[in-house]
């Protein structure tokens, strides 16, 4: 039978997200033409803009990558961090030319960018950013796990905080500091980058602000029976947790 020739991206494609993370959206070996998708929220506070970096190569650190472009998108309406919703798309066509755009799905603010030379490389290069991935994989998957980390914890203490602010008065003493003391070791592990102090501190943060969510909601219930305060207590005490799957980058990754 005869075979069809099938064009394939020769090396991944993303974006770099907080901490330094190569976040792919088109694998390597992609057949095109090809659109990927990913939604991203804001990873602070008012935020009105993000620099998309788009690389190319198989590294987990953006920087041991091949930075192809980047852009920013400006105009996102200010609000808190991972409320917005930025849509990024890498969309390649039949020449293999690459089309990286970002829109603000609630305002309609676009930004984009044309690379036409997404390849650009030759076998030989091609084959020795595959082959460097490989003999750094050990080290890359250290600095990630690192970031990662990092990432949640940085996730974690904003959203307790911010949960302690808004119930400010309605925590007791123990509970308190419970829940500061894990905040201080998240933020001394962090100084330290040891990402598996860091990761037991989220869990114990989590358990400690979980045990107080659970106070919350049942004085709430007992306190309103028609049940409302009850379900906006347990919608806020729902954020507490964290999101294990978050990726911060100037944007974080929307599950």
């Amino acid at each position: 039978e005869d075979m069809i020739l099938m064009d394939v991206t020769p090396l991944s494609l993303g974006i770099e997200t907080e901490g330094g993370i190569m976040t792919v959206l088109v694998e390597r070996n992609t057949t095109i033409p090809t659109t990927k998708k990913e939604t991203f929220s804001t990873a602070a506070d008012n935020q009105t803009a993000v620099t998309v970096r788009v690389f190319q190569g198989e590294r987990q650190m953006a920087q041991d990558n091949r930075l192809l472009g980047q852009f920013n998108l400006d105009g996102i309406p200010p609000a808190p961090r991972g409320v917005p919703q930025i849509e990024v798309s890498f969309d390649i066509d039949v020449n293999g030319i690459l089309n990286v755009s970002a829109k603000d799905l609630a305002s309609g603010k676009d930004a984009s960018v044309r690379i036409e030379q997404s390849s650009g490389l030759s076998e030989t290069e091609i084959k020795q950013m595959r082959k460097d991935a490989e003999s750094h994989a050990a080290e890359d998957e250290k600095k990630r796990k690192l970031a990662e980390a990092v990432n949640k914890g940085n996730t974690l203490v904003y959203e307790t905080e911010k949960m302690l602010k808004e119930n400010e008065g309605k925590l007791d003493d123990s509970s308190k500091s419970a829940i500061e003391g894990s905040i201080a070791k998240i933020k001394s592990a962090i100084e330290s980058e040891n990402p598996e102090a860091i990761n037991t501190a989220c869990d114990e943060l989590q358990q400690a602000a979980m045990a107080w969510g659970q106070q919350l909601h049942e004085a709430a219930a007992q306190s309103a029976p028609d049940g409302e305060a009850a379900g906006e207590t347990a919608g806020a005490t729902a954020d507490s947790g964290g999101d294990d799957d978050v990726i911060d980058a100037e944007f974080e990754k929307k599950e």
